[in-house]
C-alpha cells in the first residue's frame, strides 16, 4: 500500500457494513475470562468471513476495526489497540492465503482460517504472557481455539456459498 493506495466506494462500504457486524458480533455475546480480563466472543466468525469473502485488506480494517471498536464501546480499554492489531492481522493473513474468491478451493479456505487463526490465539497468547504471565495466557488459550473454531465453522462455510454473489 503506497501513497495512491484507494479503497473503491463497494470496498468502503464493503468495510464499514462488515465492520459494524464484527462490533456487534463481539458484543452481544460476550463472556468475561476472569484471569486475563478478556473474554469469549463471536466475532472473529465474522472477521474470518469478511477476509475469506473481500481479501485481505477489507478482511484487515474490517477485522481490526471492528473488533477494536467493540472493545471501546464494551470498556475492554486495556484491550483496543491489540485487539485492532491482532484481529487486523488475522483477517489480513486469512484474505491473503484464500486468494481469490473466484477460484478458491474448499482447502484454501480451511487453510486461510486456519493459520488465520493461529495468528490470533498467538497473537493474544504474547500479549498475555506479557501482561498477566503464561499461567494466565495459557489459561484462555482454550477459549481462544474455541472462538477460532466457531470462526471457521461459519466463516469457511458462509463464504464459499457467498464467493459468486458478492463482487467488488
Amino acid at each position: 500500500m503506497g501513497a495512491n493506495f484507494r479503497l473503491s466506494t463497494k470496498e468502503l462500504a464493503a468495510t464499514a457494513v462488515m465492520g459494524a457486524l464484527a462490533t456487534i458480533a463481539t458484543m452481544m455475546f460476550a463472556f468475561p475470562i476472569p484471569a486475563t480480563s478478556g473474554y469469549f466472543n463471536f466475532g472473529d466468525a465474522i472477521v474470518m468471513t469478511t477476509a475469506l469473502v473481500f481479501g485481505p485488506v477489507i478482511g484487515a480494517l474490517a477485522g481490526g476495526l471492528g473488533s477494536g471498536l467493540a472493545d471501546l464501546l464494551g470498556g475492554w480499554y486495556n484491550w483496543v489497540i491489540f485487539t485492532a492489531v491482532i484481529k487486523g492481522a488475522e483477517g489480513y493473513v486469512a484474505g491473503v492465503l484464500a486468494g481469490d474468491p473466484q477460484t478458491r478451493t474448499p482447502t484454501k479456505a480451511v487453510l486461510a482460517w486456519f493459520v488465520g487463526a493461529l495468528v490470533m490465539v498467538l497473537g493474544y497468547f504474547i500479549v498475555q504472557v506479557f501482561m498477566y504471565g503464561f499461567g494466565a495466557a495459557l489459561s484462555e488459550a482454550p477459549f481462544n481455539l474455541i472462538q477460532m473454531t466457531v470462526a471457521g465453522v461459519i466463516g469457511v462455510p458462509v463464504s464459499i456459498a457467498i464467493k459468486d454473489r458478492i463482487k467488488l
